[in-house]
């Protein structure tokens, strides 16, 4: 298995426990971090908008949780014809532990549809200068 199918089989099966009983709208997310674990998240609905969880921010909690700080690789999985790329806020996100060369890929379930650096998907980014992130060591 390469490693985007690792990535592309981890934010399926997230993808399929997704919290999503609003919008119908189920997406999933996986990453590689540094050390090559992979972490992944689904998006999580709520009744009250502001407090539902992309599946982004689901992936790069259980990344910090587990003491990781650098994302290496990103793969985002929607439905539909479109691409699913990261919303703005999770593009803030994903940067706060990636540089700006990191891939994000997004899917379908037909597999990767497209692949971008993250500076192209957040130019010029607000972030940290990535030589020493809190909690490295």
């Amino acid at each position: 298995m390469s490693m985007i199918d690792e990535l592309f089989s981890e934010a399926a099966a997230a993808r399929a426990r997704a919290y999503a009983p609003y919008s119908g709208f189920a997406v999933g997310a996986a990453l590689r971090s540094e050390s090559g674990k992979v972490f992944s998240g689904a998006n999580v609905e709520n009744a009250a908008y502001p407090v539902g969880t992309c599946a982004e921010a689901g992936a790069i909690a259980a990344m910090v949780a587990a003491g990781e700080r650098r994302i290496r690789e990103f793969l985002v999985l929607g439905e539909g014809e479109a691409l699913v790329t990261p919303c703005g806020a999770c593009r803030q996100r994903i940067r706060e532990f990636a540089s700006e060369d990191v891939l994000v890929h997004v899917a379908g379930p037909d597999g990767v549809r497209a692949s971008f650096t993250l500076g192209a998907l957040l130019p010029e980014a607000f972030g940290p200068g990535l030589k020493a992130l809190p909690g490295d060591c």
